[in-house]
């Protein structure tokens, strides 16, 4: 097996910060590697110096003579003013002959799909110059791809693309991301960045389901080993304190033996407590309402392009809908038209009563740059109250994993997935009937992915939730909402159903997990395990659903309605199949559950 890279005791710090200390890694000719951490761990650092970009503070670095490396950064910096296919030529070693430039533009425009190759940069979307991106690493035919977030700007067409891309892949890769499904589909490797295990790293073989389950025994196994030092430690330091007559010359090494188990004590439970991670809890006015907003025949254009019409959406306590739909399919306008930040071109909006809104805004527009953490934080001083309960900031700041010594930092000099911890803090603050959540997994590490999942799990008001992490709207939506932004507008019982859909003018690949003959005769995997965990729950949250509508079906005033009547039926009959369709998951699940 050819060996690209090998790096021999790597070590890098940032002043005072240690991101990694002797750190020895392979990276092979067959890798499809993930690479994952916390924010902080040096992942993109890491990456950074396997191209020689940065150099690490101590130990080797050795590159096999002839591999050719690509990288493929978060940040995309195109000329906004060339045009698709001269970007693509610039990215082309001027070393290559024209022959062979020309032949690799028609191979890869093939791989295009929707880009003009004429179109400008600069009027392109987000997720499009991402494509464009990954597009101009692959015509470079490269032996080892390195990515930073490649899924970062992708709508969920875009991270489907890109997994087929990576299917397909005849070169090796790394990859950096906190897309779960995204690993758990193209990697054959992971390696997770974190000072909670004994190297300072856990390498497993095989794709993040695999991963999970060796992480889980090897935090059991230390938190084990944590209790059983303590036990010895305990029973040593008793020994030490019986008196003189105890410590002679014969028993000097169980003196030594003690300060021993004392240090190894002490290095276990730092590793453990790496573990830790963001304490979430939402507050909630625990209306008791049972509409809290209703939206009907909702309309939007946009330069008399329709972007969807005649929507209707009601939201009730302990509901999440998670919107889908390409970059520009109006999710993000649907939320402004939601708490009232923009009005519809046609149709109505009804609110209960002082209802309490809360928006996540994906941009962060909502922090000032110049503001230092603990100003944002606690702008009333250095006390937060949370819960009618006063906290001091340094307790605050603990519990989005924020260090004492940070609280004077700008917010400018903070990662993403930090600031995104500072609007999670406001967001807490605020008691809400509806969270609005707009890409709120955007650039949060895995650790506080999970914990923001359990939190709003709990949440009893509504929740309306975009983002393009498949795993988070999973385990979170009760139904999603389909926009295509062009007019249409369909709801799903879940991400399987809507993917089902998309494919259904497919021919079915010899390799698609999704078939439904392979789903026959293999076993659960790790992810579905913990979605059969949590399908009884999700059923009966869509059977009360159902019965709220029948209830309002018996509305005087609606019965007198023939048309809200003929609307209401209509969800009523959309709800009695979202059951059907979770009941029908639950069997097939519990089926495969018994092989």
């Amino acid at each position: 097996m050819t060996l690209y890279i090998s790096t021999q005791s790597i070590s890098k710090s940032y002043g005072v910060l240690p991101l990694f200390s002797n750190i020895s890694l392979g990276f092979f000719a067959n890798e499809r590697l993930g690479l994952i951490g916390p924010n902080g761990s040096g992942k993109t650092t890491l990456l950074k110096m396997l191209m020689g970009f940065e150099e690490p503070d101590s130990g080797q670095i050795s590159l096999k003579r002839g591999t050719h490396l690509v990288y493929l950064s978060q940040e995309d910096q195109f000329n906004p003013k060339r045009t698709v296919e001269e970007t693509l030529f610039d990215s082309l070693s001027e070393e290559l002959e024209e022959a062979e430039r020309y032949q690799r533009i028609r191979e890869i425009k093939q791989r295009m799909e929707l880009i003009n190759a004429e179109q400008q940069v600069g009027t392109l979307s987000g997720g499009w110059v991402k494509r464009l991106a990954i597009l101009c690493a692959l015509i470079q035919q490269p032996d080892l791809l390195l990515m930073d977030e490649p899924t970062n700007h992708l709508d969920l067409d875009g991270i489907l693309w890109l997994e087929k891309v990576l299917k397909e892949a005849s070169f090796a890769f790394v990859l950096v991301s906190h897309d779960r499904y995204f690993l758990e589909n193209t990697t054959n490797r992971i390696i997770d960045l974190n000072r909670q295990y004994p190297q300072g790293f856990l390498k497993v073989e095989g794709n993040y389901s695999e991963f999970l389950k060796r992480r889980e025994a090897l935090i059991n196994e230390q938190a084990e080993q944590e209790m059983v030092l303590s036990n010895k430690v305990r029973r040593e330091l008793e020994w030490l304190q019986r008196g003189p007559r105890a410590r002679t010359t014969k028993a000097r090494f169980r003196i030594d033996h003690a300060h021993q188990l004392q240090d190894e004590l002490r290095q276990v439970k730092e590793r453990n407590t790496q573990n830790r991670t963001t304490q979430i809890d939402f507050d909630a006015t625990h209306r008791k309402t049972k509409k809290l907003l209703e939206a009907e025949g909702l309309e939007i254009r946009r330069n008399e392009n329709l972007i969807f019409e005649n929507l209707n959406v009601i939201l009730s306590p302990g509901m999440c809908l998670g919107l889908i739909g390409q970059n520009g399919s109006g999710k993000t306008t649907l939320v402004n038209l939601l708490n009232g930040t923009s009005l519809p071109d046609a149709g109505t909006i009804k609110k209960a009563d002082n209802l309490k809104i809360v928006t996540f805004d994906q941009h962060r527009d909502q922090l000032n740059p110049d503001q230092t953490l603990r100003q944002a934080l606690s702008p009333a001083g250095e006390t937060v109250i949370y819960r009618g309960s006063p906290l001091h900031i340094v307790s605050w700041a603990k519990r989005f994993l924020f260090r004492s010594e940070q609280l004077d930092l700008p917010l400018s000099q903070l990662s993403g997935g930090e600031r995104a911890r500072v609007l999670v803090a406001h967001l807490m603050l605020q008691p809400a009937d509806i969270l609005l959540l707009d890409e709120p997994t955007n650039d949060l590490d895995i650790q506080t992915l999970e914990v923001l999942e359990e939190s709003l799990e709990g949440f009893p008001g509504a929740i309306v939730l975009i983002t393009h992490d498949r795993f988070f709207l999973d385990r979170l939506s009760d139904m999603l909402l389909y926009l295509d932004g062009s007019g249409s507008a369909e709801f799903y019982a879940d991400y399987d159903q809507w993917l089902q859909t998309q494919n259904s003018t497919i021919p079915e690949s010899p390799n698609d997990t999704n078939s439904p003959k392979k789903k026959k005769v293999r076993k659960l995997s790790y992810e579905e395990q913990k979605e059969l965990n949590r399908i009884e729950t999700k059923i009966q949250k869509a059977e009360e659903s159902v019965i709220s509508l029948q209830q309002q079906l018996q509305d005087p005033e609606i019965m007198s309605d023939a048309e809200r009547l003929a609307a209401l039926c209509v969800r009523c009959e959309e709800a009695e199949g979202r059951v059907e369709v979770l009941y029908e998951r639950w069997e097939e699940l519990e089926a495969l559950n018994q092989k």
